[in-house]
């Protein structure tokens, strides 16, 4: 055999087996983790095998990947009052804007797989991009002169998208709060009241009344849901482990479907953020082909392991879902809401905790020294309660369970969480002192955020101007 025939055999016995193996690990397997061309961002590592979610066309442009950035954070725009819409740039007179600052489109920021450029938050922009549109701003107002542009997201004052906690009239209206209010009690304790009353009205199920057939149950699994408040508001085994319309198959492990028939929005929530993220419906990886080659495959569900942040090593391998925090048959809202976290979560935030004030509120009110909703918990800071508008008009409360929602920017959780106990001051200083943080808030804030004095300076330089 001459050196060239030789030469082409090894050539093939070495393509086609890594040829197959491509072939089998994307279409079987689901694995693309080769193709990716770079890190992905912290928000989106979790689904980076799911190409599709994004690049749903081959030859998709920016307006493709536009509409793939709304169907995931529409909603979260919309809730935001967005204070830089696409509408905005869309405005003729703002013509010139667009042309050096593109913002009709997410991905003029927010670029993946781009790690040497990337930011907090996914932004692939320089810190000083503000400067393209308000170039005038120190003229405009003299309380920002001399300020650098990099500091306009960094102080507390400005965010692109959500500026709820921070514009202008809410910090004027909140200033001089004392550092710790009058009330310490969260907003979510009238909501659980009329909640669990609500439940009373409706006879209160029993062991004896337990419909799961023998063979799928257990005396044990019977007695926890009897002594469950799934059991005092009238609901039956089959009615988590059978799905309608039929109600006759039996579900031997109830899955995010049947909790979603009573719990629509925890659940939609849920897959949301970063614990349920991977069962978000539509989310696959692979496509269906030509003669049924391809087969969709759905993304396994969210382990611990794959977290970026420090994670305990026995919970490694727990897959994510309702049952992860709230256990089966005995839903345990206490522990949830503190034990569940830390079963997993081992970073220094989530450590400092049980040695926190906000973790000594909790015991106080747990041995029932404080009223209730005096506590404060890791549920009660990162999945607070939430007010939903149906199209109707009509308003609804629930608890979040995106656990992420209000810490993209944190300032976000002036609103929905540290406000009710806190100055608005207190709280800006303490969500900007990141050495704070990882201690729990046990301490002082040693950062100041000036931005309520300018807002309150303003408003004194523009009276004197009306006079």
């Amino acid at each position: 055999m001459s050196r060239n025939a030789m030469l082409w055999l090894l050539w093939i016995m070495i393509t086609v087996p890594a040829g197959l193996y491509v072939i089998a690990a994307v279409v079987y397997g689901g694995n693309r983790s080769f193709l990716l061309v770079g890190r992905t961002t912290n928000g989106h590592h979790q689904i980076e095998l799911a190409c599709d979610a994004c690049h749903s066309s081959v030859f998709g442009d920016a307006e493709v990947l536009q509409n793939a950035c709304m169907n995931c954070h529409g909603a979260e725009l919309k809730n935001a009052n967005d204070t830089h819409p696409k509408s905005k740039f869309t405005d003729p007179r703002n013509a010139d804007r667009t042309e050096v600052l593109d913002a009709r489109y997410c991905v003029t920021c927010h670029r993946e797989h781009r790690p040497g450029i990337t930011n907090a938050m996914g932004v692939t922009m320089p810190n000083d991009y503000c400067v393209l549109c308000h170039r005038d701003i120190g003229e405009e107002r003299p309380s920002h002169e001399g300020l650098a542009f990099t500091t306009c997201a960094s102080s507390g004052c400005h965010r692109f998208h959500d500026n709820r906690a921070i514009y202008g009239d809410f910090l004027i209206k909140h200033a001089g709060q004392a550092d710790h209010l009058d009330s310490q009690v969260a907003a979510v304790v009238d909501w659980l009241k009329e909640k669990e009353g609500a439940a009373r009205k409706v006879r209160p199920l029993i062991a004896a009344d337990a419909d799961a057939p023998a063979q799928h149950t257990t005396d044990a699994a019977v007695a926890a849901w009897a002594g469950d408040r799934h059991a005092r508001a009238g609901v039956n085994c089959s009615g988590c482990h059978t799905s309608a319309p039929d109600r006759t198959a039996w579900i031997e492990a109830p899955h995010l479907a049947q909790c979603q028939s009573c719990h629509a929005q925890q659940v939609t929530t849920f897959s949301e953020g970063k614990h349920g993220m991977r069962q978000r419906p539509g989310l696959s990886v692979s496509q269906d082909g030509p003669f049924g080659l391809f087969k969709k495959t759905s993304l396994p569900t969210m382990t611990p392991a794959q977290a970026r942040i420090p994670m305990k090593n026995d919970a490694h391998d727990a897959a994510l879902g309702c049952n992860s925090c709230h256990s089966a048959h005995k839903y345990d809202r206490v522990a949830a809401r503190t034990e569940a976290c830390a079963g997993c979560h081992n970073d220094a935030h989530t450590t400092a905790y049980f040695d926190s004030p906000h973790h000594e509120l909790l015991k106080k009110e747990m041995a029932g020294a404080l009223p209730h909703g005096s506590g404060v918990s890791c549920a009660t800071c990162h999945m607070p309660a939430m007010t939903a508008r149906a199209d109707d008009g009509s308003k609804s409360i629930f608890v979040t369970h995106n656990q992420n929602d209000n810490l993209r920017p944190n300032e976000k959780m002036v609103r929905s969480v540290c406000g009710h106990c806190h100055g608005l001051q207190f709280s800006l200083n303490a969500l900007a002192d990141t050495a704070l943080i990882a201690k729990n808030f046990k301490g002082r804030p040693t950062v100041h955020i000036e931005s309520i004095e300018w807002a309150t300076r303003r408003e004194k330089e523009r009276a004197r101007t009306r006079r």
